[in-house]
């Protein structure tokens, strides 16, 4: 059995919608060991959110998985990492007294009950502030006169807040920080702040808002080290030792752009899971500012523009649980990946329009869409042709619905791409998704051999930057030349018939969205 040193290893760990996933690197930058935790959001009260406890639960769950595939590969568990890092789902609201307690339940990025604060932000600033952004999630609840408000001395996102719980340090990454905050030059953008102090205190909030936000790092930064109680709480069996090097946290955007090479000027990701995301990092800036499109940053600190939508595969699972449960009817019970790969393959025979079946997979809101509140419905007119195949393409046409709309404002701006890069499990199954995605965006999609890693991955790289790095290497350099240059890439241009066939399906599927609006009115 070959030995490991895990001095030399990196681990990233990323706190996604769906799952909590470890995955360790080696010295070359390969993973070499995993351990996930599966869990789902809750609707409570009016808020999606995820409990604390869980929080723990699952990152206790993932690492000792992680480390008991390490100690069957390697005859040893691991004691200590060459460098550590963690992400999580961007965006949200986690808001703190000044004794660490929380003050209302995590917020996450798929509320959207903070359209008057985005709306009033974005006009004083000029500047988009989508709903998801922890600013925005402040703010309404400041003009909301939450009780809670006046005690609020830290609020942070869900990969600040585990980096804090685990090393003691009260600081983001750039691009994360770019999700919470606008950020210019490596920072919170300054005049900004200044005109949401301005607008809070005439709400009667007067604590200056930099004072209660994290502090920004760049990747490549030293970002505290393990305290033993942050060791205590990932490993129960005490094996960890403290003292481990972090890097700055990031979001899952941020892991993302990582983990696909696309950091540098004109290339471009697209993440696609619970949500569904397009990273497109800039040359310059956008001409004017859209409400559909987030200005966010790379990891080093690029402006990019992102194309977020809320939703993307959960309607899809629902009804890949309701095929399995009928084949269990007959004596069967398929693998679910197994399961994926036959039902998205069945889509490859269908229609290019799908038959002109029409679904929307809205299980919450879709502000790109303008849509507040999510109703997932299945459409379809007499002389539809209702098959398996039909079916399932209209699902994953529906995946990229929402988001060709923002890649349309984009292609509008003039926006350069020379290369975009899909990943997460909805690219799982070869040349299915990506075909789908190429036809929707009208560009050339590449997917790696890690295409079903993403953001842990992304985020072990990232460690493995600031442990590494040559004195002066940029991140983009890094990745290039370390880590990608002989990556195994396969590309998918545009097909002409299937982007006619999307042309056809997005045709429908606009002009069909008061149905969308009516059922959230009326179920």
């Amino acid at each position: 059995m070959e030995s490991m040193d895990y001095s030399k290893t990196a681990l990233g760990i990323e706190l996604g919608s769906t799952r909590i996933k470890a995955v360790l690197i080696d010295g070359d930058n390969s993973p070499i060991s995993s351990g996930e935790y599966v869990w789902a959001s809750r609707y409570e009260n009016g808020v999606w959110t995820y409990p604390l406890d869980e929080v723990w639960r699952g990152l206790g769950a993932a690492y000792a998985a992680l480390a008991r595939d390490a100690e069957n590969k390697y005859g040893s568990r691991p004691d200590t990492f060459g460098a550590l890092g963690v992400s999580g789902m961007m965006h949200g609201y986690l808001p703190f007294d000044k004794n660490g307690a929380l003050l209302t339940p995590f917020r996450t990025w798929q509320n959207t009950v903070t359209g008057e604060a985005a709306g009033i932000l974005t006009r004083s600033f000029g500047f988009n502030i989508p709903q998801r952004w922890s600013a925005a999630h402040l703010y309404q609840a400041i003009l909301d006169a939450e009780a809670h408000v006046k005690r609020v001395d830290f609020i942070t996102t869900l990969a600040g807040y585990v980096h804090w719980m685990l090393t003691g340090q009260r600081c983001v990454g750039v691009g994360e920080a770019s999700g919470i905050f606008p950020v210019l030059n490596g920072d919170y953008n300054g005049d900004m702040l200044a005109k949401f102090d301005e607008l809070a205190r005439g709400r009667g909030f007067r604590k200056p808002l930099r004072d209660i936000l994290p502090a920004v790092m760049t990747a490549g930064e030293f970002a505290g080290s393990l305290t033993a109680e942050g060791a205590a709480l990932l490993d129960e069996t005490g094996a960890l030792k403290p003292g481990v090097p972090f890097c700055p946290p990031e979001g899952d955007a941020g892991t993302g752009m990582t983990a696909t090479d696309s950091v540098a000027a004109r290339t471009g990701n697209v993440s696609a899971g619970t949500s569904v995301f397009a990273m497109v990092v800039l040359e310059k800036p956008l001409k004017k500012v859209y409400t559909e499109i987030d200005m966010v940053a790379t990891p080093d600190g690029r402006d990019v523009a992102m194309v977020h939508c809320n939703n993307c595969s959960s309607d899809m699972n629902a009804w890949a649980g309701i095929l399995r449960e009928a084949a269990g009817l007959f004596g069967a019970s398929p693998d679910t990946g197994e399961l994926f790969t036959k039902l998205y393959d069945a889509s490859l025979s269908a229609e290019d329009d799908c038959g002109g079946l029409l679904v929307y997979n809205l299980v919450s809101g879709e502000p790109v869409i303008g849509i507040d509140e999510g109703r997932p419905m299945v459409l379809r007119s007499p002389d539809s042709r209702f098959t398996l195949a039909n079916f399932m393409r209209a699902q994953l046409y529906s995946a990229f619905a929402a988001l060709r709309t923002g890649m349309d404002i984009l292609k509008n701006e003039g926006v350069a791409i020379d290369s975009l890069t899909g990943h997460g499990g909805v690219f799982k199954t070869p040349g299915v998704a990506q075909k789908y995605l190429a036809a929707a965006v009208g560009s050339p999609v590449s997917c790696m051999d890690t295409a079903g890693e993403g953001g842990p991955y992304g985020m072990a790289l990232l460690a493995g930057y600031m442990l590494r790095r040559a004195e002066e290497e940029s991140l983009g350099s890094y990745l290039e030349n370390r880590v990608f240059k002989n990556c195994s890439r396969t590309v998918m241009p545009p097909d002409a018939a299937v982007a006619a066939g999307f042309d056809a399906y997005i045709a429908r599927y606009k002009k069909a969205l008061p149905a969308e609006i009516s059922a959230a009115e009326t179920l």
